[in-house]
């Protein structure tokens, strides 16, 4: 059984370095945009693939929200996906008041949920998945941030009541982000709107027809799946 002293930020932070792999942190970091003037600039990575973190994180799930508070809060991003990876697992074997306890940890540090992976492997199985039975108007609030990365969580949870065939907060959410200026945000919504068409084609088209005008990455997003002539017919229509 583990003790907590083993599952704590040093230790982990042991663990990560000796995986880390500077010829892959060089692609990650490429990948990641942490160029000067781009989305990630400024982030560090180690170079560890998803499956060595996760791998790490199956060994630290006894790990307090004190210690996952340093790990969230680094400058490095697989430190932070780990963190984000821990409270998932958390998340789904927690009692009530330990959901929301971590619900309100997540929310309290968006400001360190700042990149697209760590927005995609958490804001589902966190944000969404509370929300589900309680008001979503915190996802309408964080569509209208100026933050980006909230925004992106805004829509992302919603994969959430998707996957459970509750489609109108997607729908909502994708209503105020459907003239967003960023690309990453474009790519979330189309990628929604396109799992809302694999479980209801109807209420995809319907959103389509009235936003027509859309960014050409979120249509092109949202119809990967329709049969070729009925692609081109959209994005001819679209320009």
């Amino acid at each position: 059984m583990q003790t907590e002293n083993k599952s704590s930020a040093t230790a982990v932070r042991v663990e990560l370095k000796k995986l880390a792999d500077p010829k892959q942190a060089k692609l990650l970091n490429g990948y990641f945009k942490t160029g000067p003037g781009e989305y990630g600039e400024g982030d560090i990575f180690l170079g560890i693939k998803v499956p060595l973190l996760r791998k790490v994180a199956s060994r630290h799930l006894a790990m307090p929200l004190t210690e996952i508070r340093e790990l969230i809060s680094s400058e490095i991003h697989e430190e932070r996906f780990l963190a984000l990876t821990l409270l998932v697992g958390k998340y789904d074997s927690g009692v009530s008041a330990e959901r929301k306890s971590i619900y309100d940890f997540y929310m309290a540090n968006l400001s360190h949920i700042n990149n697209w992976d760590l927005v995609d492997t958490s804001a589902p199985y966190i944000v969404g998945r509370h929300l589900e039975d309680k008001s979503r108007a915190t996802l309408n609030r964080l569509a209208r941030s100026k933050d980006m990365w909230e925004r992106r969580i805004s829509i992302i949870a919603t994969f959430h009541f998707i996957r459970q065939a509750d489609f109108a907060d997607a729908i909502t959410i994708a209503g105020i982000l459907v003239n967003d200026r960023e690309d990453l945000i474009h790519k979330a919504v189309g990628w929604m709107l396109r799992e809302i068409g694999k479980r209801d084609i109807e209420t995809l088209k319907l959103f389509l027809e009235k936003h027509l005008n859309m960014p050409r990455t979120m249509l092109r997003y949202a119809i990967e799946r329709f049969p070729e002539k009925e692609r081109l017919r959209y994005l001819k229509y679209r320009g």
